[in-house]
């Protein structure tokens, strides 16, 4: 089908705006619960709310629920190093179980973002697309897409070092790459494919992560 594909411009923003608010009022007493945690743990704010570039160039400001320490964007760079120290106890769970993705069902409700859908990147980064990289911006991002699921465990490629170097030396040219190959190939059938392959690569880093903290 691709981007140009009438499921891409219509079908796919309505599926997902219905669905995001039957999951947000579905997981709204757990929002609750991991906004107090944080809360607890380092004060407000509970989100974070980072300028990324949009659908049609469009810049917007994507929620996350917070998990490192304030003005963390101010300390260190863009990308999360391994063991990054910016990183709380509580946000460490988060991102360890992609809970703190969860409130991207906002973006969705409010048209900027997709279920399915090349992950949104830093302006710095959308400024320099050329080329089919400009393919990318006629898709609305999305929480999950080839990209994520290929650097699932992201920190762990880029280490412990210069995390943003590392980035974009290693990481930054194959992940669009897969979402230019997104953005070509888009259809219902990559899009429930990409869904159940996230929902199993979540799960497997979710036990990993408490069979981990079950032998410490």
């Amino acid at each position: 089908m691709g981007y140009n594909s009438f499921y891409n411009k219509y079908v796919k923003r309505w599926v997902g705006f219905f669905l995001a608010i039957v999951l947000v009022l579905i997981l709204w007493p757990f929002y609750f619960i991991i906004a107090a945690t944080i809360a607890i743990e380092d004060g407000f704010p509970i989100f974070y709310r980072p300028l990324r570039g949009g659908y049609g160039n469009k810049p917007f400001h994507i929620f996350k629920f917070r998990s490192m320490v304030k003005n963390a964007d101010k300390i260190g760079g863009g990308t999360t190093a391994l063991n990054d120290p910016r990183i709380t106890k509580v946000g460490n769970f988060l991102r360890k179980t992609k809970l703190d993705e969860t409130p991207q069902l906002f973006n969705i409700i409010a048209g900027t973002m997709s279920f399915i859908g090349p992950r949104p990147e830093l302006l710095r980064y959308v400024e320099q697309y050329e080329g089919e990289e400009k393919l990318i911006l006629k898709v609305r991002p999305g929480i999950t897409d080839f990209s994520s699921i290929e650097f699932i465990n992201l920190d762990e490629v880029v280490g412990s070092g210069n995390a943003d170097e590392m980035y974009e030396k290693y990481v930054l040219k194959k992940k669009n790459q897969l979402r230019i190959k997104y953005a070509k190939e888009i259809s219902f059938a990559i899009d429930c494919r990409l869904f159940l392959r996230t929902i199993w690569g979540v799960i497997e880093k979710t036990l990993g992560f408490i069979l981990t903290n079950k032998r410490k």
